[in-house]
C-alpha cells in the first residue's frame, strides 16, 4: 500500500499494532482523525496518555482502578463473603455484564502454564490466600476459562485452601464449554453458569 505522506504511513503503522486492526482499518482510523479538529485529536491523545500513565491496580483484588482500591472493592452494597477468582480484567467485565453476580473479585493476572514458564509465584495467588484468612470470605468462586491451564490453576488454589475449613470452593456450572475462553462466552450462558455454580468436589467428579 502506497502512502502520499510518511506521517500518515507512520500513524497507520502504529494503529496496525493494535489487536484486530488490519492495515485498511488502520488507514480508515488515521483518515478519520485527520478530518477531526486539532482540539479533538489533542483530547483523544491526552486521554490515552492519561489512561496509560495514571491507571492503577487495586491493592485488594488487583483489578484496574483509578485509585488505591477499585469501585467494586470500595462498594458497600457488594456481598463481601464471596470472591470470584478470574484470570484477567476482561473476565471481570464479562461477569459484571451478566448482572448475576454481586460479590467481590480477585484477578490472578494469568493462569499456571508450565509451557509458557508461568508458575504460581508469577500470579496473584498468595494475596488471595491471605484474603481468605481474614475471616470475612466464606466462598471462593473459581471463574477461570475451562482449559487445561485453567483447571491446573483451580486445582492448585483448591489445594492451597484445603486447610481453611470455613471456605467453600465453587466453580462455574457446565454452561461454559471445556476448552473455551471465558471472555467470548455469551452473557446468557455465563449468567446461568454463575447462578448454578457447583461445589468444586462435584466438578472433579464430573470431569472423571
Amino acid at each position: 500500500m502506497n502512502f502520499p505522506s510518511k506521517l500518515i504511513e507512520d500513524a497507520v503503522s502504529e494503529f496496525e499494532k493494535l489487536p484486530g486492526i488490519g492495515r485498511k482499518t488502520a488507514l480508515r482510523l488515521v483518515l478519520h482523525l485527520l478530518r477531526q479538529s486539532n482540539e479533538s485529536v489533542t483530547l483523544f491523545s491526552d486521554r490515552i496518555q492519561k489512561m496509560r500513565s495514571e491507571i492503577r491496580f487495586c491493592k485488594t483484588c488487583h483489578n484496574i482502578s483509578d485509585g488505591e482500591y477499585c469501585n467494586i472493592c470500595s462498594s458497600r452494597v457488594r456481598n463481601r463473603t464471596v470472591v470470584c477468582v478470574v484470570e484477567n480484567f476482561r473476565d471481570v467485565i464479562a461477569i459484571e455484564n451478566t448482572a448475576q453476580y454481586n460479590g467481590l473479585y480477585h484477578v490472578l493476572g494469568g493462569v499456571i502454564s508450565p509451557l509458557e514458564g508461568i508458575g504460581p509465584d508469577a500470579l496473584n495467588i498468595e494475596s488471595l490466600i491471605q484474603r481468605t484468612h481474614a475471616g470475612e470470605i466464606n466462598e471462593v468462586l473459581m471463574a477461570l476459562s475451562p482449559t487445561m491451564e485453567g483447571d491446573t490453576t483451580i486445582f492448585y488454589i483448591s489445594r492451597k485452601l484445603q486447610n481453611n475449613t470455613g471456605i467453600k470452593i465453587t466453580t462455574l456450572a457446565r454452561g461454559v464449554a471445556f476448552g473455551g475462553e471465558l471472555e467470548y462466552t455469551d452473557d446468557l450462558t455465563l449468567a446461568r453458569s454463575i447462578a448454578t455454580r457447583l461445589p468444586y468436589e462435584n466438578y472433579l467428579v464430573n470431569r472423571e
